[in-house]
């Protein structure tokens, strides 16, 4: 039998359990869920599911037909607020994270989907982490990883992510670019993109206007281009920022490599906020995500949308 894939719940007090609940329907049996079986067990009854749960040590022992459930932490449902920052649910979402890791890495199950956990709540918790990306990168010891957004018409790598703005500036350099772009090459290849074309965005407005608005591109991002089209990958640029998205998303170009967090995340999230999947470069397992975070605000009242965990999946079914 084909090896399932694991979901891990993230923070429990966020919508993760509403939209694992929400996609089983259609892949009851592809997965196993890495999370608190009470969380599950209450929800599954409270919103009419009536799946039949499985609490189990090891994934070899998920049975068909029933809502599979691996539970390192035994959290509670009566333990914390549900929608209300809490340390005891930023370590679950930690420990949840960890074990699937763990049996992913001993090819034990297929892939890693995450839910979204809260950062605060994971500091709370004493894990100084900016987020799942620098969690898994340490937790799998590899030495290169990228976060690359993946949406229909748009998709984006980023040079950087969880730094401050004057951080990412720093952070242009054409070493970081060229393996940023290597990695995203990697993965639309796995997808089946046979030459992909991906477009560089420029950091500065208009693409630094020849350094009249900085000198990243010159000094950075153009020696890299050139050397990755002497390497043979079909990329171009720098293209300017403001343009360079709108031009992925009318088909002119695969991919865009961009050069900071928001400059990525913004136009991604305006285009498919609900449809939105983060994928983990780099990294010795397969690993996607949503991309959207714990939704607090309407947590536990059934209302959250799951197309962004649905998607993760798919995406995760083409890559394995």
């Amino acid at each position: 039998m084909a090896k399932r894939l694991g979901i891990t719940m993230g923070d429990a007090a966020g919508i993760g359990p509403e939209i694992i609940l929400k996609v089983l329907d259609k892949h009851l049996d592809e997965v196993i869920i890495y999370g608190s079986a009470d969380v599950l067990s209450v929800y599954n009854d409270r919103f009419g599911y009536h799946y039949s749960l499985n609490l189990i040590a090891e994934p070899a022992e998920a049975r068909d037909g029933e809502l599979n459930v691996i539970d390192p932490t035994g959290l509670k449902l009566a333990e914390f607020s549900v929608g209300q920052l809490s340390p005891l649910c930023g370590k679950s979402a930690f420990i949840f994270l960890q074990r699937a890791c763990d049996d992913a890495l001993d090819n034990r199950i297929s892939a890693i989907v995450t839910c979204p956990l809260n950062k605060e709540a994971l500091h709370l918790a004493g894990y100084d982490y900016a987020g799942h990306t620098e969690i898994l990168k340490e937790l799998t010891h590899a030495e290169r990883c990228a976060m690359l957004l993946w949406a229909q018409k748009l998709k984006t790598i980023h040079v950087s992510t969880h730094v401050s703005l004057a951080e990412a500036i720093r952070r242009v350099k054409k070493e970081r670019i060229i393996e940023v772009t290597g990695l995203a090459q990697e993965i639309l290849v796995k997808a089946g993109y046979e030459n992909p074309r991906i477009a560089i965005a420029g950091l500065n407005p208009h693409a630094g206007e020849n350094g009249l608005f900085g000198r990243e591109e010159i000094d950075e991002i153009i020696p890299a281009v050139k050397q990755m089209k002497a390497a043979g990958l079909n990329v171009c640029g720098p293209i300017p920022p403001d343009t360079v998205f709108l031009k992925c998303a009318k088909g002119e170009y695969d991919l865009v490599v961009a050069m900071y967090h928001d400059q990525g995340h913004i136009p991604l999230k305006l285009m498919d906020f609900d449809g939105g999947v983060n994928i983990t470069c780099g990294l010795p397992v397969i690993r996607t995500s949503v991309d959207h975070g714990t939704a607090f605000d309407i947590a536990g009242r059934n209302l959250a949308r799951p197309d962004s965990l649905l998607r993760a999946i798919e995406i995760v079914q083409i890559m394995t």
